[in-house]
């Protein structure tokens, strides 16, 4: 049975028809609904259900929490209409409006910075992508599939700088650590993502990083001290233990020569003495935020899914707002297929 669904931010209502969701009738008529993964692995489709009833297929807790699905959130692209609905998408703040492009490149340089991440530069033709700090791209090497890697360069560059981890059923972040070399064509597409950087907003800022999530998170920090933004910004790196860290020189010099910066590494699994924090990132965000102060605040958080989820939850409990979280997991393919199935 075909429902009818009104979009009021649309003129007309949409046709949706059977095991369809609200994000695949919306975009088969052309309408500019946003969204990203498709999937309900990224958020970006959170839509208010103002009327109607809806089965939601399975997604990601980070992309909807139960609070906000207690709320009236749903995720257009996971949503089946059970009856005629009214519904309104939630508008971003700070809108990031690049267009997307496809631009051919090739490999400039590859670092491998720790036993199973690389730092990969790729040099590209034409005008440089547009994108916003935080966003990130789709890197196609020949003879593999598309993967979704984040920026860690500043915008503006024609040299895109991306981290690549090796994860275990990962063939293109085991291809790149182990085989690529210099010269060797990349296709890059994008920009895609909706946790980037909102220059406008003048409270504190906690950024977080799992792992080589700390691409985003480089990223945004670097623009934000371009931007001369001057309020306290506190990074949170988090790896299982020492030889896991990078950039450590890097964030080093930035915090030394930041007053408002502050860097905090933290070891899941140190191994032996450090002079490190240890534990993981929510129990450090938990120790050293008190109850209601990080209302006012923006967080932004990359990492695995279990650390962007438990992080969130803690911010969400110091009192920062659901929608001042900006949050992009990361999902090995494995896990996607598994989340998106059916």
């Amino acid at each position: 049975m075909t429902f009818t669904v009104k979009v009021r931010q649309f003129d007309r209502p949409i046709e949706v028809a059977p095991r369809q969701t609200i994000l695949e009738a919306a975009l088969e008529e052309d309408y500019d609904y946003p969204f990203i993964c498709r999937g309900g692995t990224c958020g970006t489709c959170r839509t208010v259900l103002i009327a109607g009833k809806v089965e939601l297929k399975p997604y990601a807790a980070f992309a909807l929490s139960d609070e906000e699905r207690e709320q009236g959130l749903i995720l257009a692209c996971r949503a089946l209409p059970l009856s005629d609905c009214e519904v309104a998408f939630v508008d971003l703040d700070e809108p990031a409006e690049y267009r997307l492009r496809s631009l051919e490149g090739a490999i400039a340089a590859i670092d491998r910075v720790t036993h199973d991440t690389a730092i990969l530069r790729i040099e590209t033709t034409g005008a440089p992508l547009d994108f916003a700090a935080g966003q990130f791209a789709r890197l196609a090497l020949p003879g593999l599939p598309p993967r979704d890697y984040s920026f860690a360069n500043r915008p503006g560059s024609a040299t895109l700088e991306f981290h690549v981890r090796v994860s275990a059923t990962g063939a293109v972040s085991r291809h790149v650590y182990d085989h690529a070399k210099v010269g060797d064509p990349v296709t890059v597409k994008g920009p895609y993502g909706a946790s980037y950087l909102r220059k406008l907003h003048r409270g504190p800022i906690y950024l977080l990083a799992g792992g080589s999530g700390l691409a985003p998170i480089k990223s945004i920090l670097d623009e934000a001290l371009a931007a001369g933004l001057r309020q306290p910004i506190r990074l949170y790196f988090g790896v299982r233990a020492q030889r896991d860290l990078y950039l450590d020189d890097y964030l080093a010099d930035l915090a030394a020569r930041s007053p408002n910066l502050t860097v905090i590494q933290v070891l899941s699994e140190p191994g032996g003495p450090t002079g490190l924090r240890t534990g993981n990132l929510a129990d450090a965000l938990r120790a050293d935020i008190a109850d209601g102060a990080a209302d006012g605040t923006k967080a932004y958080l990359c990492g695995p899914p279990v650390m962007v989820e438990t992080c969130r939850a803690v911010l969400i409990d110091k009192g920062i707002r659901p929608e001042d979280c900006h949050a992009d997991a990361f999902y090995t393919q494995a896990e996607l297929d598994a989340l998106t199935a059916g």
